[in-house]
């Protein structure tokens, strides 16, 4: 287990820096050559807005109600109360940020409504002194999203109902290219200058489900148009399997600050956090903690506060979509 771990990490290593030799490279051409890397934040520029930030520590969140992101989004479901509730558990032990992840089918059949509801979700976080950090597409778990009830909970089974956004195999159908870039760029412009919006995450974890490489070419979409749509705040998209390097030399390249997933033990962390330094960008770890695995509250939140790692574990309430 050990040689393995060491061995992707090594892949890893190799990886990230051919990713950054390859934006030195392209920063060094013409500005117009390359539409994303012409407006990518540079690392002084990341740093003086990560100055200006409170250090992040929170959760992903998905109300105590909600199965999936659809039924936390759609307006039959939608619970702002249950999300005051729990926001205030947030800001009693001290939590500043969470990442939210939204559902462009939910978008889909109510753009207006589906803002609207992202504008309530926002007032009542930002009530408790929790900004968030949004989620756009997602390759995890369940491959359709259906619009209506959502599927009960299957007891004992992790992620039960949630969804993958656009879906298989709709991430890879370019004829559903223009709706999605409709939802994105009209997400973004909506919000795109909301103090209470800390970052945009634009895809969690592509390649997932057997997907691999062939996320890269929504992933490369999806950065094309928020960088059209250019919020103020940073845009970033996850590392997490450091064995995808194509896919980690695209996120690395085109992140404004750089994030990551890492469930392992504090030494390898550690090793994970060390590398990512070599960009000379902020970091937050925006996925950690499995008990199973020995990443703890206890072992891995005291590195992420010396090094100044933005911090947020997967999971917040006990919820439908955890069906435990």
């Amino acid at each position: 287990m050990q040689y393995l771990m060491r061995t992707t990490i090594q892949i890893f290593g190799y990886a990230l820096l051919l990713s950054l030799s390859t934006l030195a490279a392209a920063q060094k051409q013409n500005k117009g050559t390359v539409a994303a890397a012409s407006t990518v934040w540079t690392a002084d520029k990341a740093n003086t807005w990560y100055s200006q930030q409170k250090w992040m520590t929170g959760a992903n969140y998905v109300p105590a109600n909600a199965i999936n992101q659809m039924e936390m989004w759609q307006a039959e479901t939608f619970d702002s109360a249950q999300i005051d509730k729990e926001m205030s558990w947030a800001q009693n032990i001290g939590f500043n940020t969470m990442r939210v992840f939204l559902h462009s089918l939910a978008y889909k059949g109510d753009p207006q409504g589906f803002k609207s509801r992202m504008n309530t979700y926002l007032s009542v976080a930002n009530r408790h002194g929790v900004k968030t950090m949004f989620v756009f597409f997602d390759d995890c778990w369940n491959k359709e999203a259906r619009a209506g009830k959502q599927p009960d909970p299957k007891p004992g089974i992790h992620n039960s109902g949630w969804v993958q956004d656009p879906g298989q195999p709709h991430s890879n159908d370019t004829t559903l290219f223009p709706g999605l870039e409709r939802y994105v760029k009209d997400i973004l412009t909506s919000f795109g200058k909301d103090e209470r919006i800390v970052m945009w995450d634009l895809y969690n974890e592509p390649g997932n489900s057997g997907k691999g490489d062939s996320s890269l070419q929504l992933l490369s979409k999806v950065f094309q148009w928020a960088r059209q749509a250019a919020p103020a705040q940073p845009i970033t998209a996850g590392l997490w399997d450091w064995n995808f390097e194509k896919l980690n030399a695209f996120q690395i390249a085109n992140s404004d600050v750089i994030t990551y997933h890492n469930y392992e033990e504090p030494a390898w962390h550690q090793r994970v956090i060390n590398l990512l330094k070599i960009t000379g960008k902020p970091l937050i770890c925006t996925e950690y903690m499995a008990r199973t695995r020995n990443s703890r509250f206890s072992n891995i939140l005291p590195i992420l506060k010396t090094e100044n790692v933005g911090a947020i574990n997967w999971g917040f309430v006990i919820t439908s979509e955890l069906a435990i």
